[in-house]
């Protein structure tokens, strides 16, 4: 109703006229120029003009309050881009005065002028930002529309678990940033495969998952290393050996990368024997054979172990050569006794279930 209500005041105000013109042109004189009132001068309207219009003034004022534009900031309006101006765009919505939208809300994205999104003359849907200021005026968004769209695709990519694929445009001291659907992503820098130099990743397009969409907090947060690894976990399985490399060791165990992704091998599953600190074990660029114990895709974390893989309680303490000769062997018992307890679980509950 906005965008037709000018339009049908004049239709029927051109009806009106039609409808009396015979009786009109019968006593048509052509004013002079000077007795032409300006168009803003209250003092020149009388009864008289409205009568000669074909409107009374009750019919007037009726007419304007059926077609009242009623615009609230939030709304969201088509209109037509009838200027492009150094710090913005006017923009007709059928309101009594042309709308103006800033440069900066002309897109989520970063651009050079206003002609890189609009074109004169073009149509689409705009933001409602603010209520009309002292001029009548109303101030116009398309950013806030992309905004709220990218928000919502963010968010049904997190509900899918979805990998997406985005370019690093910066880095700092924490993590690396990056945008989706135009909106500002980081990733943590613990989450950056350790494969993938932090300083050197600007430019390159990394697979990523999320770990936050958070639209009220304006956090998007995002990981490499999880991606990779749920790629890696496709191919891999619980009981399988591995060769690794040790990139980094901790008090509470060491960081192995197994094919571009992290695992850990916790000083628990170092050995049967106890272990004071993992360094009195495991070198850093040491390679060795660990097994699988557990594949978290959800958290992005893998377990190893090399105690599974032991012939006798504390090889890996007194001949880790030994523990890597034999790590298949090893495997392929620890196998056989998972397969044994899954077994035995199911006759369990089976038994339960028939005691109930």
């Amino acid at each position: 109703m906005n965008e037709n209500s000018s339009k049908t005041i004049k239709e029927l105000s051109e009806d009106k006229e039609i409808k009396n013109s015979s009786e009109l042109d019968k006593d048509s004189v052509s004013p002079n120029e000077e007795d032409i009132p300006s168009a803003d001068s209250s003092s020149s309207r009388t009864n008289a003009d409205f009568d000669n219009a074909g409107f009374t003034q009750e019919e007037f004022a009726s007419l304007l309050g059926k077609y009242d534009y009623n615009f609230k900031p939030g709304d969201l309006v088509n209109g037509t881009v009838f200027a492009l101006e150094t710090k913005g765009a006017m923009i007709d919505i059928g309101a009594k005065t042309a709308a103006f939208m800033p440069v900066q809300e002309v897109s989520i994205n970063r651009v050079e002028g206003l002609n890189d999104v609009l074109q004169p003359s073009e149509r689409r849907e705009f933001f409602i930002m603010s209520e009309e200021n002292e001029d009548g005026q109303l101030a116009l968004s398309i950013r806030r529309i992309e905004y709220q769209r990218a928000w919502e695709r963010v968010r049904q990519l997190q509900k899918e678990d979805a990998t997406i694929f985005s370019e690093v445009f910066a880095t700092n001291r924490g993590g690396a940033l990056v945008r989706v659907e135009g909106l500002r992503g980081f990733i943590p820098g613990s989450h950056i495969s350790a494969r993938k130099i932090k300083d050197d990743l600007e430019g390159e397009y990394l697979p990523l998952k999320f770990l936050e969409v958070d639209e009220e907090r304006n956090r998007l947060v995002l990981s490499h290393r999880r991606a990779l690894v749920e790629k890696k976990m496709n191919r891999l399985e619980v009981g399988e050996v591995v060769v690794g490399s040790v990139k980094g060791i901790k008090p509470y165990g060491a960081f192995i990368d197994i094919g571009g992704v992290s695992g850990l091998l916790h000083i628990s599953e170092i050995s049967h024997e106890h272990i004071e600190t993992p360094h009195n074990v495991l070198n850093v660029s040491d390679q060795m054979k660990v097994m699988i114990i557990d594949l978290d895709s959800e958290r992005g974390r893998i377990s190893l172990s090399t105690k599974a893989l032991e012939p006798e309680p504390g090889d890996m303490l007194t001949d880790p050569q030994k523990v890597f000769s034999k790590a298949e062997e090893m495997a392929a018992k620890y196998k056989q006794m998972l397969f044994e307890q899954t077994d035995d679980n199911e006759e369990l509950a089976m038994a339960s279930t028939e005691t109930e």
